[in-house]
This record gives C-alpha cells, structure tokens and sequence, in this order.
C-alpha cells in the first residue's frame, strides 16, 4: 500500500480508535468500537491485495460505503472525509451506494455546500438522490428550494411525490401540497394517506374525511397507516358516526389486530366518552407497545381514577420520554402539582432525558404552587438539555416566574428570546398583571406585533384579576373595535366584571351577542351568564339561562345554587342540589359551601349538619376552614352561640379569623357580650390589623350599654391606625359607573347632587315612618 493510503488509513484508525476509547465513558459511542475494527481488517486486505477480482471489489465497494455510513451515524467527520478523499483516488466515489452515503454523511454533518456538490457530480437522474435532497432541504426549513428542485427532476415516481405532499403539508402549506397531489400522474395509497395525514396535522379534519371517502371511490385499499390517519381525523372533527364504519371496514379487512390502528382505536373511543370501549380494546389486543400502554394510562385519567392510573404506569413493562411526559402532564392538570414534580425527579433518576412537553408541564406545576424554588430547578435542566431557547418552553418559564413574584426575571427570559411568537408575547402581558404591573402590561400589549383573540384575553383577564371592572368594559369595546371576535372566555371574563360592578343593562347587551354568536348555551358561557344574571340580583333570568343548558357540569351547577341562596331562595336552592344528586354529577366542594350557606340563611340546623357530615362518609370529601365556618355561622344565626363555641373549640383544625368573626357576628345579633368578648379577642389576635373584630367588639358593647369599653375600643382602632372602611354604591349612566361614600364630597357634581338630595329628603320621611 503506498504512502498516501498510509497516510490516510492511519488518519481513519486514529480518529476510529480514539472514537473507541470514547465509547467506553458513553455508550452512544458504542458502534465505534465496530468502526476500528473494520478499518484493521480493510486496511489488511488492502495490504495483501484481496480486492484484485471482480467479486472482492464490489465487496470493497460495499465495504468503503459500509464505513461512510457509520460515520455518519456516529458524525465522525474526519474519518469520513479521508474515506471519501481514499473514494476518490481509487475511482469509486461515483458508485451509487458510495455517493449516497456521502450525501447522507455530509447531511448529519452539516455540511451543505460538499453535499450539494456531490449531488451535482454524481446524482445525474438517480431518483433516490432526488428525493433524499428534496426531504433533506424541507427539513433543513427551506421547503421553497424543496419544491423547485421537485420541478427539475428529469423524472419522479410514486415516492418524489409523496414526499414533497408530505413535506408540503408538515409546513402548513395546504394549497401547494393539494396542487402536487392533483398534477400527480399516479395516485397510490401512499399519496392518498399522505393527504389525509396532513389534513388531520393541520386541523382540516373533513377535509381528511372527503379523501379518504374519494380514496375508497378510486379503488383503492386503505393500509394500516390510512386507517390510523382516518381514525385521528375521526377523533379530531368528533364524525363518530363515520368513525364507527370505518371500524368496520378494518374489522373486514382484518386489520383489527394491528398495533398501531389498535393505539388509534383506543383514543378515539376515549375521545367519544366511551372509557369503557377503550379498556376493552386493549384488553383485547395480542401485541401491546408503550403507546398501547400509555394510551391506557390516558383511559383511566379520562375516568378520574388517578390511583388506577399510576398502577398501570408502575407496571408497564416499558417506558420512554413520551409515557413520563403524559404522567406528568395529567398531574399537573388535574391539580396534582407536587406529584407532578416528583415524578419528574423520579423520571430525571431513571436517566430519560425530558422532552418539551414534560418541562412545559412540570413548570407549569411549579408556577400552580408558586414556589420558586422547584422553578428554579427545573429552569436548570432546561438550560442542561438545551431546551432555553423553545419558545413554549420559555413561555411556561415566563408565566412561572411571573406566578413567583419575579416578573423582572420573567422579561428577562423574555427578552433572551431571539425568536419570539404570539404565545411568549401573551404570557409576559399575562405575567406582569399577575404580579400586579398594570402599567407595564398596558404598555407592552400596545407593542405587540400582532394581536389575536389570546392577547385580548390576556388584557381583559388581567384587569378582572385586579378587581379593574370598568377597564374590563373598556378592553372589551377596545377588542370589539379592532374586529376581533371574542372567545368563550372573553365572554367569561367580561360577564364576571358585569356581575362584579353590577352592569345588568352591559351584561344583557353580551348576553344578546352570545346569542348572535350561538354560544350563549354552552357550558363555558352559559354558567357565566347565569353567575352574572344571579350576582346582578335578576335570579328569574339566571333560571331561565340555566335551564336552557342542553348540557351542564358542576360549576354551572354549583353558580345556580349559590345565586339562589345569595338570593335568599334557600329552599329552592336546597331542592336543586337533591335535583343534581340525581344526575352523574358529584357534588364539589364550592357546592357544598353553597349548600351550607343556604341552611345557615333559613336557619336549617339539622340539614346543615346531615350534609356537612355527608360530605366525608358519603363523598369523601374533607371539609376545609370555610366549611367549618359555615356551620359556626349557621349555629350563631339560629342563636346556638354557645354550641357554635364548642363546634370551634373541637375542630379537627385550627379556626380562621372568619370563623371567630361568625361567632362574634352572632353575638352582636342575639346580645351575648361573654363570647363576643372572648370570640373579638381570638379575631384581633389572628389578625391585628382586622377592622372586623373591633368593629363588631365595638357594637356588642354597645348593645348592651358598656359606652366606657366602646370608646376604649375605639380609641385603641385610633392609635393603631385601623380605620373602618367606607361602604360605597354605585350607579350606572350612559356606560359610565358613579361612586359614593358616605359624606363624599370628592364627586365632580357633588354640590347639585347634595341639592336634590335636600330636596327628596322631605319626600322621604313620611315613607319611612
């Protein structure tokens, strides 16, 4: 062998072997220990001259592309480099098996410029070199240049035009992609799958749907992948019925054992509600996968049962990234936040290496608890695998740190992004109203490059977030103005300022959009429309709204009820709970203080007591402070003071100031100052700078003539600066809202209003005696 060939196979083995020594610390390098021991025994062969005969050079052919591909699999490009300049000496560099490992090679190396010169040398009218150029500039994100050089090829076949359909459709171009697939000369289940798979990726369900049936109309046979691809756009556009015949068709065709329509399957009946179906169809599989597994694990979410849930996680056989990520997320969305963060520690121990969805998820955990700490660690792995820089990523970090209180560290994030998107610009809006910066949330929302339905959201949420009522309003018109039309949630958002302020009159004017828009019974809107009818004191609208739902959970439920008993239909209220016990609905905790509210209101002891113990030994729910403040409240109503003392004293909890304050609330009723005083005395101690309790301590003594202990209350308000705030009402004329206080003088017409008042005071009397 002569001195270049030395010299070259000497650079090969040293760039082999040291690869080799690598692999020993990392077993991703393990394929290179192969490498340098192919290299010993071709560069053995050469010496000794085996590859003289036609047979052994076509195995030396094979050999030498052999070793290009594993570079390239092991991104050894300087072992790949002298194996091509040994390709070229020796006259084999325009071999169709070497010179498309060297495309593939200079790809995975990132090399553009050496690729494309070997496709010009060499390619000439090879088809396969065509369509791997063409996949690998649609991938590189240039899938204009894709597309030109899919026009200069002197000829194509079935698989150049699936690939630029498929790749057409990956990046949303729909139209171009639909273009090729009407010009292609032949039409094949493949391209036909293609279509419907890139309809379901960009949302166009139906569209998926009317090809799969012309698919069928053509002649064609679906495969298992067209009948995956059919069933998701199934599942997408909610065509159950449709779904159900294509069922049929694969039970037909005996396609009802494959794997992967079987995965399909099992989504698609947890999409139709049908948890049931779906346990039965995996019961029913021969072959199981970790799709199939972790589609199972999704079943039992759907059900609620997360006990069941983590049971099958912990015995899946196998596990990867996609299986831990799904865990997490469903914790973290069924308000499982510590467990979400656990299991990702648990998941980081194991050695898998998270994935976009998991970090987005166990971040968002972490901003549920607003606790810094875990955030900060889970944004150093971030950082560790690289991921700083995915703008969802990056999103769920700003909305965390915004959560914690560090909004200054959250446009940090922010303004590290080099690409920014819609989404980050929302969360940093979202993130500084939050945290209560108003005044830079205004201020970059008017920088927005683009605003959709979410950015508007973002500004009317925030403002409701911060009790800004009348700027709800005013965001909305703003929204209105600009031709954006508004959301389910804007609708939410903007009835709660109505109820809020109230604006009945605002508030009928968005029902009657809602009914424009043909949303105004749907869950979402409709349990805001009857919260908002209900708070705004129209209770017979709020019926009304309510029993016009085709469809309701147990927030809508629970917004009735409580508007009942707000409205001091207790009895009513009490009757609609025992109607939805009826239903597959169970009560929820908000229901029950609902509940307790309206029996404290009629002064329903026995009740009250049969559903606050109901609670735990029928529905397993434990009673949290407001509960146990309630039933104080609805004994010291019914002026069992001394009962209600007990109750508090025997909580399995420690009592809240409001607790106390119901007692002591009681007491001012029915003149009992020994536990006012002693009930005043634990309000002031859990919370020093509560007016409440000195209030109430001040008109107890009062209500029983000790004037010498109300103004030593009094002066003790004084010299610790508690002051009482004002009561205030309010009234709404042409869009605009006007305050008063009691002796208000601040209001711009407060001298013609104080005139009239003298004027209908005389009118008054004589109605109030």
């Amino acid at each position: 062998m002569g001195a270049k060939n030395e010299v070259i196979f000497g650079r090969i083995y040293r760039s082999a072997t040291s690869c080799s020594t690598e692999s020993q610390s990392n077993p991703k390098f393990s394929s290179s220990i192969s490498i340098a021991s192919i290299f010993k025994s071709f560069k053995r062969k050469l010496v000794v001259g085996s590859f003289h005969s036609t047979p052994s050079f076509k195995s030396y052919v094979e050999t030498c592309a052999s070793l290009i591909r594993r570079c390239s699999c092991t991104h050894r490009l300087l072992s790949g480099l002298a194996l091509h300049g040994h390709a070229v000496k020796c006259g084999i560099s325009s071999d169709r098996s070497v010179f498309t490992k060297l495309l593939t090679m200079y790809s995975e190396c990132n090399r553009p410029a050496d690729q494309n010169r070997i496709f010009i040398e060499f390619a000439g009218s090879d088809i396969f070199s065509w369509n791997f150029m063409i996949t690998d500039l649609a991938r590189s994100g240039d899938i204009d240049a894709a597309s030109n050089l899919f026009d200069q090829m002197p000829e194509t076949n079935v698989v150049s035009w699936t690939i630029i359909i498929d790749e057409l459709m990956k990046r949303g171009r729909v139209r171009d992609a639909l273009g090729y697939f009407d010009r292609c000369p032949c039409h094949t289940v493949v391209s036909y799958t293609a279509m419907i798979n890139g309809f379901s990726r960009n949302g166009m369900y139906l569209d998926g749907l009317l090809m799969f049936r012309r698919m069928i109309r053509y002649g064609l046979m679906p495969n298992e992948i067209t009948f995956t691809c059919i069933i998701t756009a199934c599942g997408g556009c909610g065509e159950f019925d449709f779904a159900n015949g294509v069922v049929g068709m694969i039970i037909k065709n005996a396609f009802g054992q494959n794997l992967s329509v079987c995965n399909s399957l099992i989504t698609l009946y947890l999409r139709m509600g049908d948890a049931g179906m779906a346990r039965k169809m995996f019961n029913g599989m021969v072959e199981r996968d970790v799709v199939s597994w972790t589609a199972l694990i999704d079943v039992y979410f759907q059900m609620g049962d997360l006990k069941e849930a983590r049971h099958v996680f912990n015995e899946m056989p196998d596990r990867n990234e996609v299986s831990w990520s799904m865990m997490i997320a469903r914790y973290s969305q069924s308000g499982e936040a510590v467990e979400a963060l656990r299991l990702f520690k648990h998941m980081l121990c194991k050695g898998f290496k998270p994935n976009i969805s998991s970090f987005a998820s166990v971040i968002s955990a972490s901003a549920s608890l607003e606790n810094l700490l875990h955030g900060r660690s889970v944004h150093s792995h971030v950082v560790k695998f690289g991921c700083e820089n995915d703008i969802f990523v990056a999103s769920s970090l700003i909305d965390m740190y915004s959560k914690c209180g560090k909004s200054d560290d959250a446009r940090q994030i922010f303004d590290s992004l080099a690409m920014k998107n819609i989404v980050c610009w929302n969360a940093m809006v979202s993130g500084y109203f939050y945290d209560g910066r108003m005044m830079e949330a205004k201020h970059l929302f008017m920088q927005l490059p683009e605003r959709n339905a979410a950015s508007w959201n973002a500004m009317i949420s925030g403002f409701v977030q911060n009790e800004l009522y009348e700027d709800v309003l005013e965001t909305f018109n703003e929204m209105l103005t600009s031709g954006q039309v508004p959301s389910r949630m804007t609708f939410s958002s903007v009835l709660l300022a109505c109820a809020s302020l109230p604006s009945l009159e605002k508030g009928k004017n968005l029902h009657a959009k809602t009914v424009k828009l043909g949303i105004a019974t749907e869950i979402f809107v409709g349990t805001a429309l009857t919260d908002m009818y209900a708070k705004s004191g129209d209770i017979e609208s709020s019926k009304s709204v309510f029993c016009m739902m085709p469809e309701k959970n147990e927030v809508s439920w629970t917004a009735m009820i409580q508007g009942l008993a707000d409205s001091g239909l207790a009895e009513e209220s009490l009757a609609l709970f025992e109607d939805m016990k009826k239903t597959d609905i169970n009560p929820s905790e908000p229901m029950f203080l609902s509940i307790l509210f309206a029996c404290s209101h009629c002064r329903l002891v026995d009740k009250g007591f049969h559903y606050f113990e109901s609670m735990d030994k029928v529905y397993g729910i434990t009673p949290k402070e407001r509960h146990y403040t309630a039933m104080v409240d609805l004994l010291s109503r019914a002026g069992l003071l001394r009962e209600a003392e007990d109750f508090i004293r025997k909580m399995p909890i420690q009592p809240e100031a409001n607790t106390w304050a119901a007692l002591l609330s009681g007491c001012v009723t029915h003149g009992n100052d020994g536990i006012g005083e002693r009930a005043a005395k634990m309000v002031i101690e859990l919370e020093r700078q509560s007016t409440a309790g000195h209030v109430l301590l001040s008109n107890i003594y009062a209500s029983v003539g000790r004037w010498k202990d109300v103004a030593k209350v009094r002066t003790l308000m004084r010299e610790t600066g508690i002051k009482k705030g004002g009561g205030c009402s309010w009234i709404q004329i042409r869009d605009c809202f006007h305050s008063f206080y009691s002796w208000d003088s601040n209001h711009p017409n407060a001298l013609e209003i104080y005139e009239v008042l003298e004027l209908l005071i005389p009118e008054m009397i004589p109605c109030m005696l």
